[in-house]
């Protein structure tokens, strides 16, 4: 597993915008469009400032989500308006390249026009999985990656695309990716921030595998060209051990 640590959190996220920036290229080099999974909270708004910065074309980069609250796309809670607001909007991605998570509809058909979606724009064959060109994912103090929290028995999932989940913290019902769609992606970006995370950054990189309580370790382990980002708060034990 390669890791990556910075001084702050700002430092951190422009790091991970230009390892992004260059997969994008690398994969734009070979094929006509790229297809690119978000996630949420305040460490991907730095990056999606990051990436604002650089002037990137996004004319050939497909917007999709790693995972989405059950929410309208007004509302604060949602990674869509995040998005919207920090990366969509001030780098002029076109609508057409933007696959949202219709939160606003009940989770369980939220997921199920997700996935179908996801099957349509691959052109996947029943029973296969998407393979996007870059995964960004994070991770929470508890381990949860996506919206895949301990003890949820879809953390051993490998064959679905998405599916709605009941999660620990508000709010409640969320949609996610699921674990066999994140280990298919070509490249994985983990940006992690902040002194609360740097128990569960060491306890994913060292202790044993049980993705049941370390859900994280489901791609940090098996996923293939993964790479963490972390501050020097979230790194702190890593360093140290």
């Amino acid at each position: 597993m390669i890791w990556r640590s910075y001084r702050d959190p700002s430092a951190t996220a422009a790091a991970a915008a230009r390892h992004t920036l260059t997969l994008l290229d690398d994969a734009l080099s070979g094929q006509d469009r790229a297809t690119f999974a978000i996630s949420g909270g305040s460490t991907p708004k730095l990056l999606f400032e990051e990436l604002v910065k650089a002037s990137y074309r996004w004319e050939r980069v497909h917007l999709f989500w790693v995972d989405e609250r059950a929410v309208p796309p007004t509302d604060p809670e949602s990674n869509y308006k995040l998005a919207q607001d920090f990366f969509i909007g001030p780098a002029h991605i076109p609508r057409r390249n933007v696959h949202r998570i219709a939160g606003e509809l009940a989770p369980e058909r939220a997921a199920e026009h997700y996935a179908a979606h996801i099957r349509e724009f691959f052109a996947l064959d029943e029973g296969e999985l998407p393979r996007f060109d870059i995964v960004q994912q994070g991770m929470g103090p508890d381990g949860h990656t996506a919206s895949l929290f301990p003890g949820d028995p879809l953390i051993e999932d490998r064959e679905g695309i998405a599916a709605a989940v009941f999660a620990p913290k508000p709010p409640p019902w969320r949609i996610t990716l699921l674990p066999g769609v994140l280990l298919n992606a070509r490249h994985t970006v983990f940006l992690v921030c902040g002194e609360d995370k740097a128990p569960a950054v060491h306890a994913v990189f060292n202790d044993d595998y049980d993705p049941k309580r370390l859900p994280a370790q489901v791609v940090a382990h098996h996923g293939r060209s993964v790479v963490w980002f972390l501050d020097d708060a979230a790194s702190r034990i890593l360093r140290t051990s």
